[in-house]
């Protein structure tokens, strides 16, 4: 589970993200990362939100979409730099598709893109 200091909940926080980071597509997810404001490194655990549509499926579909996203994020936190933000969008074929490839690929591509 994502403790209250990982979650990203204001739709600001959301935006900041999407608008002003990097992004890796894939076919099943797109995946957002942005460093937080300010000139100073932020000592802060990375936060991680999630953006599941009704497009991905019925309520059980993305909730069950939600949780696999959640699983997978849990495992990378240990590796990510802290002060960072960062957004997991599904895509449809989420719903059906297996997710951890594209996830592993996508995030590795975020870390490798903020770095630089």
């Amino acid at each position: 589970m994502l403790t209250q200091a990982h979650r990203m909940r204001r739709p600001d926080e959301f935006r900041h993200v999407i608008r002003r980071g990097v992004r890796a597509g894939r076919p099943t997810m797109v995946v957002h990362a942005a460093p937080r404001g300010g000139t100073t490194p932020d000592p802060t655990p990375p936060r991680v939100g999630f953006v599941v549509s009704k497009a991905v499926g019925n309520a059980v579909t993305r909730n069950r979409v939600k949780r696999r996203l959640r699983h997978l994020v849990i495992a990378r936190l240990a590796d990510t730099p802290a002060g960072t933000d960062w957004v997991v969008r599904a895509l449809p074929p989420a719903a059906t598709q297996n997710l951890a490839d594209d996830f592993t690929s996508a995030w590795r591509t975020c870390l490798r893109r903020l770095a630089s």
